[in-house]
Formats: structure tokens, sequence, C-alpha cells
């Protein structure tokens, strides 16, 4: 039997943040469903993120524009059972200075900053899931910076499908390339020689 996305995120919820029932009642009313195509936004770059969605279905890629260059490049891949969210600009409600865009048609749940902030006050199991969202969006970020200054790309690439094994079926080699941190031409020689192998 299929789940619904409210009942796909409440196991997610109590599977992320061990939320009891209680606090899981407490957020029902404040959380809606959203239907993002492929190709439209959850988030505009210097636009301030005003909601943590819940990804039921779908692909998401975080990037930012190169000013000089006009290049894009991708931070981050997102997939369905992720909570999707600029954090910083989410926790200080400033603007985002990078773009979330779904690269599948896409289901989310979402809810809203303010929404969010008076949960904290009325339970510990809210508290709890806004510092783990935290330490998960810091933990990505540092692996991030850690593999770019320390792994070749083939290393990173390794990493990325073991991360994300679908991810070649899903994204286009530009975007993995992009995510790499590398071209087109270098990301072709690795998957060449790693078949290689």
């Amino acid at each position: 039997m299929l789940l619904s996305p409210k009942e796909i995120l409440h196991s997610s919820l109590s599977h992320f943040a061990q939320l009891e029932d209680e606090d899981i009642r407490l957020s029902e009313h404040m959380w809606t469903h959203r239907k993002i195509a492929k190709n439209e936004y959850f988030n505009f770059r210097n636009s301030v993120c005003r909601q943590i969605g819940f990804i039921v279905k779908g692909l998401f890629r975080v990037y930012y524009v190169d000013l000089k260059t006009e290049i894009e490049h991708n931070i981050y891949f997102v997939p369905e059972n992720t909570f999707l969210v600029s954090l910083k600009s989410f926790l200080t409600q400033t603007a985002c200075p990078y773009s979330i865009e779904a690269l599948e048609d896409s289901e989310l749940m979402v809810i809203s900053h303010e929404n969010l902030l008076s949960l904290y006050p009325k339970s510990h199991g809210w508290e709890r899931f806004g510092r783990l969202l935290a330490e998960q969006y810091y933990v990505y970020s540092q692996t991030k910076a850690e593999a770019l200054l320390s792994q070749s790309a083939e290393d990173r690439y390794v990493s990325l499908l073991t991360e994300f094994p679908d991810v070649a079926n899903r994204v286009s080699l530009g975007h993995v390339a992009s995510y790499l941190g590398i071209k087109g031409p270098s990301l072709s020689r690795i998957r060449a020689q790693m078949a290689g192998k």
C-alpha cells in the first residue's frame, strides 16, 4: 500500500529526530503539500528562504552562479526522504546566495519559518529536530569542503556514487562534473577508467 505524503513525513520525523506522536500532532496543521515541476525553484538566489521542505518525491540541486564567468557550480544534490532548506538564510531570515532547483518533478511537505519557531518552546522533540537539522547541514558543508581540499576528482566521484548510487541515471553528466569541480571531459575520462577496472 502506498503511503501518503503526510505518512511519509511522519515516519521520517520520528526516525530523524525521534519525535513522539504528540510532537507530530502539534505540527500536523502546519505542514502543507507543495508540488514543484522540473526546472522550477524551491528558493531563488537573493531571496529569503522562508520554508523547510521534506522531499517526498523528486530531486533538487543547490547551486550558485559565478558572477564573473556566469558559470553554474553545483554544491549539493538533495534526493527524496531528505529535508531541504537554505539553512543560513532560513535561520537568519536574510537573502540566500544560491538557488535550489528541482531536477525532476517533485513533491514536498513544507513548514514555514514562523511555524517551526513556534514549535520549539512547546516541545523538546522539536528543539531536537532543529539542532539535528543544523548539525546535518554543517556536516554536509564540512564534508564537501574537505573533499575539495583533500580528495582527487575520482575519489569525489566514488564518494558521490556511494552516497547517491543512482545519480548517473537521474542527473546530467554536466551537473555531476560541476558538483565535482571538474570539466565534462575529465568526468568522461574518470568514468572510462573506472569502467576499465
